[in-house]
């Protein structure tokens, strides 16, 4: 290979993750001014992960299909919202309260993703600033319904509502009687070490079998394998499995995962992937490209574009439930659960490479991880650096708001260059 032309390629690629690069610098420094203690940031991390990974997955439909990010996101944590406070005054506790939750969230997030849908068709090539206002608007509804409407029209019980005056409470509890703390993450926990070598195992088998039958070529089927075994080979590693065995963590126990919850992401990700091998999903590409050419060709724009963002809002609803019931969580702050839930997923997903236009599932989960590793290091940076870590929490916002600005700012100006570009060969 030429070396210029590799040179290039390099440059070319820097240029387009360097978001990415960026973090993973920012976090780098952050993990080493802090002197926090590895084992804590990990089990942070993970945490972290568990929680997030869902919500940040369900951006990516409504991206592929060319209507940027999908902030209002926001909405769909609203209606999961509705349903967890529902389930909550009907006394439904446990795996059943978040079964409840789940299906009460499909039909309003359905109903809240086809407003939306409807209001971003009028508003096109500027969805990514609308569905952020619509966020907002909605948010003023919201705090309607659960300070009026809640308790004042339709009744609700001592459960949820405030003795004595009207409105729901502004903090419900997840634990105790409810039983809903940790309903999907504590089904079964099973060690993250044997996780990760039953999983490399299983890759490297799948590629194997799949290059016998010619399904992949033989350079995917060695890449698949040799990173597989790399892997595997790290986690066996005696300072990595410290990590996660048990023998630096203060009770000696070994690093457990929430089995149902990342089978649930696992199946978002094979979700994600398959439906953009559907009908549906090829118009969802065709529409993201060019929704003039998609029009011409018969695709019936409007009515794609509306089902990827129902389909996003409902995902994101049931990442909500996933998030609120998480390890280390365990309260429902009534009226700003849901503010940040876009900002943050949004920033996440742009971090790990995506753009306005372009998003993959490794991307969604990249970013999740560099985002939180960002998170967890800059308290303890800033209170290094300067002596308060109040400094880490605007650094945080700063950043979040930063990466969505400069995805913004990067798209217009590959908007430009486009444009000129066709002037040019015309």
């Amino acid at each position: 290979m030429n070396k210029n032309n590799f040179g290039e390629k390099v440059l070319a690629h820097v240029k387009e993750y360097a978001v990415t690069y960026l973090f993973i610098a920012i976090s780098a420094f952050f993990f080493a001014v802090s002197d926090q203690d590895l084992s804590y940031t990990v089990t942070q991390l993970l945490l972290r992960l568990n929680r997030n990974a869902f919500i940040v997955l369900a951006l990516i439909i409504p991206i592929v299909a060319g209507m940027g990010i999908n902030f209002a996101i926001t909405i769909g944590a609203m209606a999961a919202q509705i349903g967890l406070l529902l389930a909550i005054n009907w006394g439904i506790t446990g795996t059943r309260g978040i079964l409840v939750a789940a299906l009460i969230t499909l039909p309003l997030g359905s109903l809240f993703g086809l407003l939306i849908g409807k209001l971003l068709n009028k508003m096109k090539g500027q969805e990514t600033i609308g569905s952020m206002i619509l966020g907002f608007f909605a948010t003023g509804l919201y705090q309607l319904l659960f300070l009026f409407i809640f308790g004042k029209i339709i009744p609700m019980n001592d459960n949820v509502s405030i003795v004595g005056s009207t409105g729901i409470k502004n903090t419900l509890n997840l634990t105790g009687d409810t039983d809903l703390y940790m309903a999907i993450d504590g089904i079964v926990r099973v060690n993250l070490l044997t996780t990760v070598y039953a999983i490399c195992g299983i890759l490297i088998v799948i590629a194997l079998v799949r290059f016998f039958m010619k399904k992949i070529e033989k350079k995917t089927m060695i890449i698949t394998v040799a990173v597989s075994a790399a892997i595997a080979v790290v986690f066996m590693l005696p300072g990595v499995k410290q990590l996660f065995d048990g023998s630096l963590s203060g009770n000696g126990k070994p690093t457990t995962i929430p089995f149902v919850t990342w089978v649930l992401v696992l199946c978002l990700c094979g979700f994600n992937a398959m439906l953009m091998k559907t009908r549906i999903g090829q118009k969802f590409r065709a529409v993201g490209q060019n929704r003039t050419v998609a029009n011409a060709s018969g695709i019936n724009v409007d009515k794609t574009r509306i089902i990827a963002i129902m389909i996003s809002t409902v995902l994101a609803g049931w990442g909500q439930i996933i998030f609120m019931q998480s390890e280390g969580i365990g309260t429902f702050q009534t009226y700003s659960a849901h503010e940040q839930v876009g900002l943050y997923a949004g920033a996440a997903i742009l971090v790990g490479g995506a753009s306005i236009d372009r998003a993959s599932n490794s991307q969604a989960l990249i970013g999740t991880f560099l985002f939180h590793l960002m998170f967890i290091t800059a308290t303890g940076a800033a209170t290094r650096l300067f002596g308060d870590s109040a400094i880490g929490e605007y650094f945080r916002a700063f950043l979040s708001y930063g990466v969505i600005a400069l995805a913004l700012v990067m798209y217009a100006w590959r908007g430009v260059k486009s444009a000129k570009r066709a002037k040019r060969e015309r």
